[in-house]
């Protein structure tokens, strides 16, 4: 397992696909969970620190296409934030595509003090970012970056916002906040619950990532990107060529 996080983690460095080598490994999720572990520790080995989780899966349309009926989590490190509005060197990714998400901030109980927009950008190591599900839990579920932006009080209700994806000035998706689990407040349970039973309890300020609220675009070099969540703002990147 730990030639196959070795090989995961020179394609995200040398930013080159590789086939699907976990699936082909013979792999389960149990294990690819494993090399997942080993991936990221090489990153906290090399001075990235932990600052949160983020969930995948988690609309009904994926689980069915996928065919699985649970969400997948990865780890996030501080070297994959954006700051909000701030820039990003596509050049750095094979092929990465940008979604707008809902963020909480935990605290150590595992509770949501604050929510906030933000937009994830993923990053397959696999050739035409196609995968098995133990292809994806190992590639720490496709994590590249993320963006967060103003954090807000808890509303009351956060299950139908709508939700827009805005590329150069023009929409590119069109959502809502009911597409992550029906209620993205869910993915909080969800999140700390499969983390915190790898070893992984949540830290106080960690950042969560709850799901996509639209289908991904591919980013392009010189794009600005932002996303939209009804009453709770902005977060927006620029990505330099």
């Amino acid at each position: 397992m730990s030639s196959l996080a070795e090989r995961l983690d020179e394609a995200q460095r040398t930013r080159t696909a590789i086939a699907q080598v976990v699936s082909q490994s013979g792999a389960d999720a149990d294990e690819a969970y494993r090399i997942q572990e080993a991936l990221v520790a090489r990153r906290v080995s090399r001075g990235e620190r932990l600052v949160g989780i983020k969930l995948g899966l988690t609309s009904r349309a994926k689980m069915t296409q996928v065919g699985v009926d649970q969400v997948i989590w990865g780890r996030l490190t501080d070297a994959m934030r954006i700051d909000d509005g701030g820039a990003l060197d596509t050049g750095r990714y094979i092929h990465p595509r940008v979604e707008p998400e809902v963020a909480f901030r935990l605290d150590a109980t595992g509770a949501a003090s604050a929510v906030a927009p933000a937009l994830e950008i993923l990053d397959s190591r696999y050739a035409g970012f196609k995968f098995a599900l133990p292809d994806v839990i190992a590639d720490n579920t496709s994590a590249a970056a993320f963006v967060i932006g103003a954090w807000q009080p808890l509303p009351a209700g956060l299950d139908n916002l709508g939700v827009l994806l805005e590329v150069d000035g023009r929409i590119a998706q069109i959502g809502s906040t009911a597409a992550i689990l029906g209620d993205p407040r869910r993915a909080i349970t969800a999140a700390v619950t499969l983390a915190s039973c790898a070893g992984v309890p949540p830290q106080d300020g960690w950042v969560l990532l709850a799901g996509a609220a639209t289908a991904a675009v591919p980013l392009a070099p010189g794009a600005h990107v932002r996303a939209v969540v009804e009453g709770l703002g902005t977060a927006s990147l620029r990505a330099l060529s």
